[in-house]
Protein backbone atom coordinates (compact mmCIF):
# COMPACT_ATOMS: atom_id res chain seq x y z
CA UNK A 1 0.00 0.00 0.00
CA UNK A 2 1.80 3.14 -1.21
CA UNK A 3 2.46 5.64 1.21
CA UNK A 4 5.20 7.82 -1.09
CA UNK A 5 3.28 10.98 -0.52
CA UNK A 6 3.45 11.51 3.19
CA UNK A 7 5.21 12.93 5.20
CA UNK A 8 7.93 11.24 7.29
CA UNK A 9 5.95 12.30 10.58
CA UNK A 10 2.77 10.58 9.12
CA UNK A 11 5.12 7.67 7.81
CA UNK A 12 6.53 7.01 10.87
CA UNK A 13 2.93 7.03 12.70
CA UNK A 14 1.65 4.37 10.01
CA UNK A 15 4.78 1.86 10.45
CA UNK A 16 4.00 -0.01 13.68
CA UNK A 17 0.02 -0.21 12.50
CA UNK A 18 -1.54 -2.74 10.67
CA UNK A 19 -4.47 -2.97 8.31
CA UNK A 20 -7.34 -5.41 8.28
CA UNK A 21 -9.97 -6.11 5.43
CA UNK A 22 -13.63 -5.31 6.33
CA UNK A 23 -16.44 -6.88 4.16
CA UNK A 24 -17.42 -8.78 0.65
CA UNK A 25 -14.81 -5.81 -0.80
CA UNK A 26 -12.09 -6.28 1.36
CA UNK A 27 -11.73 -2.66 2.10
CA UNK A 28 -8.52 -2.04 4.33
CA UNK A 29 -9.01 -0.13 7.67
CA UNK A 30 -5.61 0.99 9.47
CA UNK A 31 -5.80 0.67 13.27
CA UNK A 32 -3.68 0.68 16.02
CA UNK A 33 -3.15 -1.05 19.36
CA UNK A 34 -1.21 -0.06 22.38
CA UNK A 35 -0.06 -1.39 25.36
CA UNK A 36 -1.75 -5.01 26.57
CA UNK A 37 -3.10 -6.99 24.11
CA UNK A 38 -4.88 -9.05 27.00
CA UNK A 39 -5.67 -5.92 28.96
CA UNK A 40 -9.55 -6.32 30.53
CA UNK A 41 -12.75 -4.09 28.89
CA UNK A 42 -12.13 -2.17 32.63
CA UNK A 43 -8.63 -1.54 31.09
CA UNK A 44 -9.23 -0.10 27.72
CA UNK A 45 -9.92 2.37 26.01
CA UNK A 46 -11.42 2.83 22.22
CA UNK A 47 -10.69 5.80 20.57
CA UNK A 48 -12.94 7.51 17.65
CA UNK A 49 -12.16 10.01 15.50
CA UNK A 50 -13.91 12.84 13.84
CA UNK A 51 -14.27 14.70 10.28
CA UNK A 52 -12.18 15.41 8.56
CA UNK A 53 -9.14 14.04 10.80
CA UNK A 54 -7.55 10.55 11.46
CA UNK A 55 -6.79 8.47 14.44
CA UNK A 56 -3.46 10.48 14.33
CA UNK A 57 -5.57 13.20 16.45
CA UNK A 58 -4.91 11.07 19.10
CA UNK A 59 -1.29 11.09 18.92
CA UNK A 60 -0.05 13.43 21.35
CA UNK A 61 -2.52 11.80 24.00
CA UNK A 62 -1.78 8.46 23.68
CA UNK A 63 1.50 8.08 26.18
CA UNK A 64 -1.10 10.57 29.22
CA UNK A 65 -4.06 7.78 28.44
CA UNK A 66 -1.75 5.30 29.15
CA UNK A 67 -1.36 6.06 32.65
CA UNK A 68 -5.52 5.79 32.72
CA UNK A 69 -6.01 2.74 30.80
CA UNK A 70 -3.93 -0.51 30.02
CA UNK A 71 -4.49 -1.02 26.11
CA UNK A 72 -5.70 1.80 23.40
CA UNK A 73 -6.84 0.79 20.37
CA UNK A 74 -7.45 3.50 17.48
CA UNK A 75 -8.36 3.38 13.86
CA UNK A 76 -9.04 5.31 10.59
CA UNK A 77 -12.90 4.68 9.60
CA UNK A 78 -13.13 4.50 5.85
CA UNK A 79 -12.36 6.82 3.84
CA UNK A 80 -10.33 8.79 6.33
CA UNK A 81 -6.14 9.12 7.21
CA UNK A 82 -4.68 5.77 5.90
CA UNK A 83 -7.34 3.67 5.52
CA UNK A 84 -9.24 2.74 2.00
CA UNK A 85 -10.81 5.39 0.46
CA UNK A 86 -13.22 3.73 -1.86
CA UNK A 87 -15.26 4.82 -4.59
CA UNK A 88 -17.87 2.22 -4.64
CA UNK A 89 -18.90 -0.33 -2.50
CA UNK A 90 -19.19 1.97 0.92
CA UNK A 91 -21.83 4.21 1.81
CA UNK A 92 -19.87 6.27 4.40
CA UNK A 93 -23.03 6.24 6.11
CA UNK A 94 -22.57 6.57 10.15
CA UNK A 95 -24.32 3.45 10.49
CA UNK A 96 -21.60 1.91 8.38
CA UNK A 97 -18.73 3.85 10.02
CA UNK A 98 -20.43 2.25 13.11
CA UNK A 99 -19.75 -1.29 12.10
CA UNK A 100 -16.19 -0.24 10.96
CA UNK A 101 -15.40 0.41 14.49
CA UNK A 102 -17.52 -3.40 15.76
CA UNK A 103 -15.13 -4.41 12.82
CA UNK A 104 -12.14 -3.43 14.04
CA UNK A 105 -13.01 -4.05 17.54
CA UNK A 106 -14.06 -7.69 16.65
CA UNK A 107 -10.62 -8.52 14.90
CA UNK A 108 -8.95 -7.44 18.24
CA UNK A 109 -10.76 -10.18 20.18
CA UNK A 110 -12.15 -6.56 22.23
CA UNK A 111 -15.72 -7.40 24.05
CA UNK A 112 -16.02 -4.22 25.74
CA UNK A 113 -14.31 -1.10 27.05
CA UNK A 114 -14.43 2.89 27.41
CA UNK A 115 -15.49 4.96 24.60
CA UNK A 116 -14.12 8.34 23.93
CA UNK A 117 -15.45 10.32 20.83
CA UNK A 118 -14.79 13.42 18.57
CA UNK A 119 -16.39 15.25 16.11
CA UNK A 120 -18.73 13.22 13.53
CA UNK A 121 -17.04 10.00 16.27
CA UNK A 122 -19.88 11.60 18.90
CA UNK A 123 -22.25 10.74 16.10
CA UNK A 124 -21.29 6.75 16.12
CA UNK A 125 -20.61 6.58 19.72
CA UNK A 126 -24.52 7.36 19.92
CA UNK A 127 -25.27 4.92 17.42
CA UNK A 128 -23.36 2.34 19.58
CA UNK A 129 -25.70 3.08 23.08
CA UNK A 130 -28.56 3.39 20.59
CA UNK A 131 -28.06 -0.29 19.67
CA UNK A 132 -26.62 -1.28 23.00
CA UNK A 133 -30.14 0.09 24.73
CA UNK A 134 -31.91 -1.66 22.05
CA UNK A 135 -29.77 -4.60 22.83
CA UNK A 136 -28.25 -5.24 19.38
CA UNK A 137 -25.23 -5.27 19.80
CA UNK A 138 -23.55 -8.10 18.59
CA UNK A 139 -22.73 -11.13 21.49
CA UNK A 140 -18.90 -10.92 21.42
CA UNK A 141 -19.52 -7.84 22.72
CA UNK A 142 -20.56 -8.86 25.61
CA UNK A 143 -18.73 -6.72 28.68
CA UNK A 144 -20.79 -3.49 26.25
CA UNK A 145 -19.93 0.55 26.85
CA UNK A 146 -18.38 1.02 30.17
CA UNK A 147 -18.17 4.29 29.92
CA UNK A 148 -18.84 7.51 27.17
CA UNK A 149 -17.27 10.66 26.83
CA UNK A 150 -18.11 12.70 24.18
CA UNK A 151 -15.77 16.06 22.93
CA UNK A 152 -16.63 18.93 20.59
CA UNK A 153 -19.11 17.35 18.30
CA UNK A 154 -22.20 18.39 16.35
CA UNK A 155 -24.17 16.29 17.76
CA UNK A 156 -27.61 18.92 17.76
CA UNK A 157 -27.41 20.00 14.27
CA UNK A 158 -29.59 23.33 14.70
CA UNK A 159 -27.10 24.46 17.31
CA UNK A 160 -23.79 24.10 14.85
CA UNK A 161 -22.33 26.71 13.49
CA UNK A 162 -20.96 24.79 10.18
CA UNK A 163 -18.28 26.51 7.87
CA UNK A 164 -18.94 27.85 4.66
CA UNK A 165 -16.67 25.13 3.04
CA UNK A 166 -18.74 22.37 4.68
CA UNK A 167 -22.04 23.87 3.50
CA UNK A 168 -20.84 23.58 -0.53
CA UNK A 169 -19.44 20.50 0.14
CA UNK A 170 -23.15 19.35 1.21
CA UNK A 171 -24.73 20.45 -2.13
CA UNK A 172 -25.32 18.52 -4.99
CA UNK A 173 -23.64 20.43 -7.43
CA UNK A 174 -21.18 22.59 -5.43
CA UNK A 175 -19.75 19.65 -3.75
CA UNK A 176 -17.97 17.68 -6.36
CA UNK A 177 -16.66 20.68 -7.69
CA UNK A 178 -15.58 22.48 -4.67
CA UNK A 179 -13.68 18.71 -3.56
CA UNK A 180 -12.12 19.18 -6.71
CA UNK A 181 -10.25 22.92 -6.22
CA UNK A 182 -10.23 22.34 -2.22
CA UNK A 183 -6.61 23.26 -1.76
CA UNK A 184 -4.62 23.71 1.39
CA UNK A 185 -5.06 27.46 1.77
CA UNK A 186 -8.87 27.21 1.53
CA UNK A 187 -8.26 23.92 4.30
CA UNK A 188 -6.32 25.77 6.12
CA UNK A 189 -8.38 29.17 6.89
CA UNK A 190 -11.49 26.49 7.43
CA UNK A 191 -9.60 24.87 10.23
CA UNK A 192 -8.34 28.08 11.68
CA UNK A 193 -11.94 29.49 11.58
CA UNK A 194 -12.97 26.48 14.02
CA UNK A 195 -11.27 28.19 16.51
CA UNK A 196 -11.22 31.33 18.50
CA UNK A 197 -8.32 30.55 20.61
CA UNK A 198 -4.72 30.19 18.33
CA UNK A 199 -5.39 26.86 17.52
CA UNK A 200 -3.77 24.37 15.46
CA UNK A 201 0.12 24.99 14.22
CA UNK A 202 0.83 25.30 11.09
CA UNK A 203 2.31 21.44 11.06
CA UNK A 204 -0.74 20.33 12.56
CA UNK A 205 -2.74 21.71 9.98
CA UNK A 206 -0.32 20.24 7.13
CA UNK A 207 -0.03 16.68 8.67
CA UNK A 208 -4.44 16.59 8.67
CA UNK A 209 -4.02 17.69 5.12
CA UNK A 210 -1.84 14.93 4.21
CA UNK A 211 -4.06 12.13 5.74
CA UNK A 212 -6.79 13.95 3.46
CA UNK A 213 -5.06 13.95 0.40
CA UNK A 214 -3.55 10.39 1.19
CA UNK A 215 -4.86 7.68 -1.65
CA UNK A 216 -6.65 10.65 -3.22
CA UNK A 217 -9.06 11.60 -0.73
CA UNK A 218 -10.27 14.86 -2.10
CA UNK A 219 -12.47 12.92 -4.59
CA UNK A 220 -14.28 11.84 -1.48
CA UNK A 221 -14.49 14.79 0.29
CA UNK A 222 -18.31 16.09 -0.62
CA UNK A 223 -19.20 12.33 0.19
CA UNK A 224 -17.69 11.29 3.52
CA UNK A 225 -19.09 14.93 4.51
CA UNK A 226 -22.38 13.31 4.16
CA UNK A 227 -22.73 12.25 7.87
CA UNK A 228 -24.44 15.77 8.32
CA UNK A 229 -27.39 14.38 6.74
CA UNK A 230 -27.15 11.53 8.95
CA UNK A 231 -27.42 13.61 11.56
CA UNK A 232 -30.81 15.83 10.81
CA UNK A 233 -32.13 12.67 9.88
CA UNK A 234 -31.60 10.42 12.80
CA UNK A 235 -30.69 12.53 15.58
CA UNK A 236 -34.16 13.13 17.57
CA UNK A 237 -35.60 10.04 17.17
CA UNK A 238 -32.82 7.60 17.35
CA UNK A 239 -29.59 9.15 18.85
CA UNK A 240 -30.22 11.68 20.94
CA UNK A 241 -33.27 9.89 22.88
CA UNK A 242 -31.43 6.73 24.67
CA UNK A 243 -28.63 9.31 26.16
CA UNK A 244 -31.22 10.24 28.24
CA UNK A 245 -32.57 6.69 29.28
CA UNK A 246 -29.33 5.12 29.33
CA UNK A 247 -27.01 3.63 32.45
CA UNK A 248 -23.84 3.80 31.18
CA UNK A 249 -22.19 6.45 32.38
CA UNK A 250 -21.60 9.40 30.57
CA UNK A 251 -19.13 12.41 30.17
CA UNK A 252 -19.22 15.62 28.03
CA UNK A 253 -16.18 17.37 27.65
CA UNK A 254 -15.74 20.37 25.36
CA UNK A 255 -13.25 22.97 24.37
CA UNK A 256 -15.06 26.57 25.17
CA UNK A 257 -13.56 28.24 22.10
CA UNK A 258 -14.86 26.32 19.56
CA UNK A 259 -16.84 27.76 16.77
CA UNK A 260 -17.83 25.00 14.69
CA UNK A 261 -19.22 23.25 17.72
CA UNK A 262 -20.12 25.71 19.88
CA UNK A 263 -21.01 25.72 23.44
CA UNK A 264 -24.54 26.16 22.46
CA UNK A 265 -24.25 22.42 21.80
CA UNK A 266 -22.55 21.30 24.86
CA UNK A 267 -25.01 23.24 26.98
CA UNK A 268 -28.25 22.06 24.95
CA UNK A 269 -26.42 18.51 25.61
CA UNK A 270 -25.81 19.03 29.44
CA UNK A 271 -29.11 20.74 29.81
CA UNK A 272 -31.50 18.54 27.74
CA UNK A 273 -30.35 15.71 26.45
CA UNK A 274 -27.96 13.95 29.04
CA UNK A 275 -28.22 15.99 32.45
CA UNK A 276 -26.61 13.04 34.28
CA UNK A 277 -23.69 13.11 32.51
CA UNK A 278 -20.18 14.82 33.97
CA UNK A 279 -19.71 17.82 32.20
CA UNK A 280 -16.55 19.64 31.89
CA UNK A 281 -14.74 22.64 29.94
CA UNK A 282 -11.75 22.96 28.22
CA UNK A 283 -10.77 26.81 28.80
CA UNK A 284 -9.17 28.37 25.92
CA UNK A 285 -8.98 25.75 23.32
CA UNK A 286 -11.00 25.07 20.32
CA UNK A 287 -12.75 22.24 18.28
CA UNK A 288 -9.29 20.62 18.14
CA UNK A 289 -8.51 20.36 21.53
CA UNK A 290 -6.62 17.03 21.70
CA UNK A 291 -4.68 18.32 19.12
CA UNK A 292 -4.28 21.97 19.77
CA UNK A 293 -3.36 21.02 23.76
CA UNK A 294 -3.09 17.66 24.25
CA UNK A 295 -2.07 18.18 27.93
CA UNK A 296 -4.80 20.46 29.16
CA UNK A 297 -6.99 17.91 26.72
CA UNK A 298 -6.32 15.45 29.41
CA UNK A 299 -6.32 17.20 32.71
CA UNK A 300 -9.67 18.07 32.33
CA UNK A 301 -10.62 14.49 30.33
CA UNK A 302 -9.46 12.04 32.79
CA UNK A 303 -10.66 12.57 36.53
CA UNK A 304 -14.23 11.25 34.78
CA UNK A 305 -12.46 7.86 34.25
CA UNK A 306 -10.48 8.29 38.04
CA UNK A 307 -13.58 8.65 39.72
CA UNK A 308 -15.39 5.86 37.60
CA UNK A 309 -12.33 3.29 39.11
CA UNK A 310 -12.65 4.87 42.59
CA UNK A 311 -16.23 3.45 42.66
Amino acid sequence: MSTNNLPKTLLDWAADGQYISMGPFEHKIFNKQYGDAQAAPADTLLLIHGFPESSYSYQGTIEGLLTFFKRIVVFDFLGYGMSDKPLSGYTYSLFEQTDCALWVWKHYGITGGHILAHDMGDTVLTELIARHELDVLPAWFSAGILSATFTNGNMVLEKAKLRITQKWLLTKRGGPILGKLLNFPMFRQQVKSASESAGMSEEAIQLMWAGIVHKEGRKLFHIIIRYLNDRKRFQDHRWLPPLKHTKIPLQICWGDQDVVAPMAVANHLREKVMPQAKFSLIPGVGHFAQIEAPEKWLDVVSPFWQALNSQ
